[in-house]
């Protein structure tokens, strides 16, 4: 796939792409003869777990730090497991701040539905 393929796909800039491959976060992709990006699945999974780390809330950081560890082998997969543990652990916690949130809003709704005529 092209990276205008690819951007298309998975919603998400070219120039975000080519970003994400330059620091590390996408592992370098594969490189048709030309020299052209030419996305394969194993390039597209990277992409697919970099926007999922990214929608959890993982920092570029946190996620050029995974994929560093999970290039050195399995030695590192304590390393990666910690991480992403804790990064599951700080979205059960955002997650209940929400949830904590609707219920006040939702009691607010309530008190102000009964107010209308």
């Amino acid at each position: 796939m092209t990276i205008k393929e690819v951007s298309e796909q998975y919603h998400i800039t070219q120039d975000t792409l080519r970003y994400y491959e330059r620091i590390g976060m996408i592992p370098h992709v594969t490189r048709a003869p030309s020299g052209h990006r030419d996305y394969q699945p194993a390039d597209l999974a990277w992409v697919d777990l970099a926007k999922c780390l990214r929608g959890a809330g993982l920092t570029v950081e946190a996620i050029v730090t995974y994929v560093h560890l999970y290039q050195q082998g399995e030695d590192t997969v304590p390393a990666r497991l910690e991480l992403l543990r804790q990064q599951r652990e700080a979205l059960l916690e955002q997650r209940r701040q929400i949830e904590a949130a609707l219920a006040r809003l939702d009691g607010k709704i309530a008190w102000h539905e009964k107010m209308l005529p």
